[in-house]
Order: C-alpha cells, then sequence, then structure tokens
C-alpha cells in the first residue's frame, strides 16, 4: 500500500524522505507504463510531500536578442540555418527589459527570465546582462537567463551579479541528440551545466516532448536529469511547437496523456524540483493542463510570448487557476539567497 512517505512500484519502496540518483531504465520504463489512475496517484503523493499542491509559481520570458542563432537546433525559429521568417535582433536595451520586468511582476510573475539566441556569450556580453541581472533583482524579482554554453569565468560573473538560475536545457535522451542538434554536443550541455553548479547558481534544466523520440528516449531524459547529483530546481518540460521552416515542421502531434505521464514521472522522480509547464501550452486544453498540475505540474511561464512562440494570455491563465482553486506562489527565498 502507498503511504504518504513512499512510493512503490511492483512491491519495492522507492524512496521516502530522501532524494534518489540511480534510477534505471527498467523502473523508469514501469513508472511511465503504469495504469495511468495508479501514476498520477503517485505523482500527487509525492507532490504533496513536499509542496503546496494548490500552488503554482509564475514566471516570465523575455526574449532579450533574437534570431540568427548558430546552432541548427531542428525545433528552433531563431537559429540562422533555417528560413522562419524571424529577422535578426541586437540585444534590447536595459530600459525595456527593465520595463518588462515590472509588467511581469505586476501580473503576478515572481521570476523573470531572459534570453538571448546565442551559441556561447562573449565576456563583453556577460557584462550587459549582469546589468539586466541586478535591475531586475532591484525590483524583487527573482533572475534566470538562457544565454547558451558559458565558461567557468562567465559563470562566476553571473554568480556575482545575484543571478539565481540558468537555463539549459538538455532537449532529449542522449541517444536521440543528434537528430535534433548537431552543432554542439550533448556532453558540451553537461560541461555548461557543471560549470553553473560550480558557481552556486541554481539550475533550471528540462527538455522538448513530441520531437519524434520514443519512449524510451524521454524515459532516459528524465533519468539523466534525475540521475545528476543534485536535481535542478527547475524542470522546464515543454511540448514541442511545430514551427514551419524548422525541420521538425511536420512532426506528429503527441498524444497528450504521453505528455501527462511525463510530468508525472518526472514528479516522482524529482520530488523536490519545480516541474514547469512551458512551451506548447497554445497546443493543450484546459483539461490537459489541469492534469498536468495534478500530476506535479507546479511552474508556468506567463505572458503572451515564449521568445519567439506564442503563450496562453495571463487573463487566460487567472481564469484557469480560479477554475481550479489554484494560487499564485511566490519566489522562494532559498533560490533567491543562493
Amino acid at each position: 500500500m502507498l503511504t504518504e512517505s513512499s512510493v512503490h512500484l511492483g512491491g519495492k519502496k522507492y524512496f521516502g524522505d530522501g532524494l534518489r540518483h540511480d534510477w534505471s531504465l527498467e523502473e523508469v520504463r514501469s513508472l511511465l507504463n503504469l495504469p495511468f489512475s495508479d501514476l498520477l496517484y503517485q505523482a500527487q503523493t509525492v507532490h504533496r510531500q513536499h509542496f503546496d499542491p494548490n500552488e503554482v509559481q509564475i514566471s516570465s520570458l523575455l526574449s532579450i536578442k533574437t534570431g540568427a542563432c548558430a546552432e541548427d537546433c531542428a525545433y528552433c525559429p531563431q537559429s540562422a540555418h533555417y528560413q522562419t521568417g524571424l529577422g535578426r535582433e541586437e540585444l534590447i536595451p536595459l530600459n525595456e527589459v527593465l520595463k518588462a520586468a515590472s509588467q511581469a511582476k505586476e501580473q503576478g510573475a515572481s521570476r523573470f527570465c531572459m534570453g538571448a539566441a546565442w551559441r556561447s556569450p562573449t565576456d563583453g556580453d556577460v557584462e550587459r546582462i549582469v546589468t539586466m541581472i541586478q535591475g531586475v533583482r532591484s525590483l524583487g524579482m527573482e533572475t534566470c537567463v538562457t544565454l547558451g554554453m558559458l565558461t567557468s569565468r562567465q559563470t562566476q560573473r553571473l554568480k556575482q551579479a545575484g543571478l539565481d538560475y540558468y537555463n539549459h536545457n538538455l532537449d532529449t535522451s542522449e541517444e536521440y541528440y543528434t537528430e535534433i542538434v548537431t552543432t554542439r554536443t550533448y556532453q558540451d550541455r553537461l560541461d555548461t551545466l557543471r560549470r553553473v553548479r560550480e558557481a552556486g547558481i541554481n539550475v533550471c534544466c528540462g527538455g522538448i516532448i513530441g520531437m519524434g523520440e520514443s519512449d524510451d528516449d524521454r524515459a532516459n531524459l528524465l533519468i539523466e536529469l534525475a540521475n545528476f547529483p543534485q536535481h535542478p530546481e527547475s524542470v522546464p518540460i515543454n511540448l514541442l511547437v511545430r514551427v514551419e521552416g524548422t525541420p521538425l515542421a511536420q512532426t506528429a502531434s503527441l498524444d497528450p496523456l504521453v505528455f501527462v505521464r511525463t510530468i508525472a514521472v518526472a514528479r516522482i522522480l524529482m520530488p523536490k524540483s519545480r516541474v514547469r509547464l512551458s512551451a506548447g501550452r497554445t497546443e493543450m486544453s484546459d483539461e490537459m493542463q489541469a492534469l498536468c498540475f495534478l500530476a506535479g505540474a507546479n511552474s508556468i511561464f506567463y505572458g503572451i510570448k515564449l521568445l519567439t512562440t506564442d503563450n496562453p494570455l495571463a487573463d487566460s491563465d487567472r481564469q484557469l487557476f480560479q477554475r481550479l482553486g489554484l494560487r499564485m506562489g511566490g519566489f522562494t527565498e532559498e533560490a533567491h539567497h543562493a
């Protein structure tokens, strides 16, 4: 029988108060294949051990430098390798960043994330980002940036600036990765994540579901994340947004229940992490999002845009939250002072 302090799979206790970092493919396959009601019950039980089940953390994301990225990520309209009609833009001014952050805070966001379409920034680029981080923190918000690959010196500088989170997704399993990206290796991503951890910055790391990957690829992505020496504090789970002009534009739609199952297993494997519904929410019905929250998702991106793709309007999110009895959560003190 399942208790409040344990999750069982095939009669075996899988964790209690501690965290695991040794998940196997067989174990995660078994979780993904549980009867749907059993899986959601286990995920919800784990969720309630560590979080208020009726609170959702709100983040807002701004593209601060758009287009002309040297990477060839097959899902991304910002890649210079594809013709998607997206123009190149330079790094936007500080005052525009602070205006957007202030608006996001007024709408209930507690974390402001800034994304720049770089393969890797120069040290001069990082200094310009530092002023943005400091400005957003002065508004009383958590900060997160995604800038591509970083050196150790750059991660240390971002830490000095007070950066709370660095986002650097794995995208998919190591086995499927070369089907999606060829301009940087999986190890490149792992190396940047290691540098971020060594600098003492919280990690935001997840992936994209629905890119034509197999069930085992989804399992192996979750295993990679859960078997890090320290779980990512935030785990964004994206649903592929199919953009015309990218190689994945004609990819078949993913079964919504497969996505919900992925959320549930992420919650079980990483019980103390924020599991975030990220890109693709315009493709999700209210009922699908409700199932994701039931499965343990407790963070969303809020606002009109996610970098260059549409996102549900804030009013729609507020209405959904009201219907579900969910509250917007504030920032976490441990992250803000990490």
